[in-house]
């Protein structure tokens, strides 16, 4: 059946279109982009999004589903579930699982996971790394030609500066970009919170913002020597967004990417160790969550990202130096980030872009645009609907996540993925 989305405010980011249209499906593709008002003959799906957004289908090109190896945590079918409910059409899942994703069977097995969950489309990367050791590089010609959509040993930071050169030239020769996790991991070693006020207080090891500095310029600067493309995920220092800014100035091909709790929390949010505030990088401190927003706002970075990492409740219920880093966030995106719009950090338009077409153009992936003729990934979105966050609205498999109880504005309505609805918040 064709479909009809009636009186929405369509907004596309790629072509700039922000006004009432008509949209209309059909067979999995956008047939119609027009005025309200047009009569439609023949058979449709009617879809009423009078005061509603409508939207290209969001991407999120950093996640961690789990499978294979920890599906007591998630698997690929319940991450795509809370990809859909988070208005999320398109997912790019970490190579961290067991095994790793160092070889095309484990890509092909993610794949065939992802079809067979038939919710939001799930691309696996594959390891720069054998074993993500970070002493062997895999080979990317099998893993591309498996399935995967660019390399990352995140969770991770590649340390030997050889293997990186010697990857990213390999990279280059396939198009293909590294996403690097930009950590010394010599220099953080076994500390578990940035260093700081109140990692004293604490009695806790600190992560120093040097530590991430020196590795994100570090991969600047072989992105400028190679010419290959390199991703910055998860950034959390001023000093990583003034970096990433004056290579991007230098002609490097970086781009970089930031999480809603790196703008929103800072290091004292941690308080006296709430397991849920725990995560790689650590919550930082204030002026680095403001450069963070400056950096969204003035196209320093490219794009949003969740850092989406499920863990089951006896990994995050340990103590503080013990519990395992990470949040979910899919679920929790769109509110967060239209936060940045309601205070006036940045536009309507400027989030969305950052939810779309700003992760799809990082790993060129064909999605994130509302036109005639493209795949109808379609997101219908209420910025002004209100609610509490609980337990019960999760679809993911995990509940490890600092905004329980927390009170949002803005629900998706509405997930649509190659002209099918998967996900509908009236169901």
């Amino acid at each position: 059946m064709k479909t009809l989305i009636l009186g929405g405010r369509v907004m596309d980011p790629a072509s700039g279109l922000n006004e009432e249209r008509d949209l209309v499906i059909d067979d999995g593709r956008i047939a119609e982009i027009v005025p309200p008002g047009q009569s439609f003959a023949g058979d449709f799906e009617r879809i009423n999004a009078s005061g509603l957004l409508v939207v290209p289908g969001l991407l999120d090109i950093h996640v961690h589903f789990r499978e294979p190896g920890f599906e007591h945590k998630e698997t690929i079918a319940t991450g795509a579930a809370s990809a859909v409910a988070g208005g999320f059409t398109t997912v790019v899942c970490m190579a961290n699982t067991k095994p790793v994703n160092d070889n095309p069977e484990t890509t092909r097995l993610m794949l065939d996971a992802s079809k067979a969950a038939d919710l939001a489309r799930v691309f696996p990367v594959g390891t720069v790394t054998k074993g993500m050791v970070g002493d062997e590089r895999t080979d990317m010609g099998a893993l591309l030609a498996a399935g995967v959509v660019g390399f990352s040993d995140d969770g991770k930071c590649v340390m030997s500066a050889k293997i990186m050169y010697e990857a990213l030239l390999e990279a280059k020769e396939h198009d293909a970009v590294i996403t690097v996790h930009a950590i010394d991991d010599a220099m953080a070693g076994r500390a578990i919170m940035h260093e700081g006020e109140q990692s004293r207080k604490l009695g806790f090891k600190g992560v120093p913002a040097a530590a991430e500095d020196t590795m994100v310029a570090r991969d600047c600067l072989l992105a400028l020597h190679t010419g290959a493309r390199v991703h910055i995920q998860h950034v959390s220092t001023r000093g990583a967004v003034e970096i990433v800014r004056w290579m991007k100035g230098q002609g490097a091909p970086v781009t970089a990417e930031a999480a809603p709790h790196h703008w929103l929390l800072t290091d004292k949010d941690v308080g006296d160790g709430d397991p849920n505030f725990k995560m790689a990088p650590p919550l930082r401190e204030d002026a680095d969550r403001e450069a963070i927003i400056h950096g969204l706002a003035d196209g320093t970075l490219d794009n949003i990202a969740t850092d989406h990492a499920p863990h089951d409740a006896e990994s995050k219920s340990k103590a503080f130096p013990d519990c395992a880093n990470g949040i979910i966030g899919l679920e929790t995106s769109f509110p967060l980030t239209w936060d940045l719009v309601r205070a006036g950090h940045i536009s309507e338009m400027r989030a969305l872009e950052l939810m779309t077409i700003g992760p799809a153009r990082v790993l060129n992936l064909p999605y994130g645009r509302l036109a005639k003729g493209e795949v109808a990934d379609v997101t219908i979105l209420d910025p002004n609907a209100e609610y509490v966050f609980t337990a019960e609205r999760i679809k993911s498999k995990s509940r490890n996540t600092p905004f329980l109880g927390r009170k949002m504005r803005g629900e998706v309505v509405r997930t649509i993925v190659g002209g099918a609805t998967k996900y509908r918040r009236d169901a």
